[in-house]
């Protein structure tokens, strides 16, 4: 009985490790981790100058989504819409190799005309 027991708490814990790696992998990063990765860490720069892998245009695409996915801190949502899907659609351009695609989003990733509209504190 005790040998029952003890299987079934490791079989449980596995099983619960398993659902938490999972769901830590599917969620969607924040604003601030987005922000951190590809506008502060350079991806973003890195994407639009043309020296990015496939990966990191996809990883890209994956954080910008996110981000239009997100609510804004403050300001008006149409206003986040646009900003963000401007970004969005100029990563997706660069991941596909279309010509002036990295001017494109050079100028969509204009950070003091998104930060004075929709940064918090």
């Amino acid at each position: 009985m005790r040998k029952l027991i003890v299987a079934c708490v490791v079989i449980a814990g596995g099983w619960l490790a398993v659902n938490i790696a999972t769901s830590a992998e599917d969620e969607k990063p924040s604003i601030k981790a987005v922000m951190k990765t590809s506008m502060k860490g350079g991806l973003c720069k890195k994407v639009a100058s043309g020296e990015a892998t496939a990966e990191e245009k996809e990883k890209l695409v994956a954080q910008f989504t996110a981000l239009a996915e997100a609510k804004p801190p403050k300001g008006e949502a149409d206003s986040w819409k646009a900003k963000t899907a401007a970004l969005l659609e100029a990563a997706k351009e660069c991941a596909e190799g279309k010509e002036g695609a990295g001017e494109k989003l050079g100028k969509a990733a204009n950070c003091m005309a998104c930060h004075s509209a929709h940064k918090g504190k």
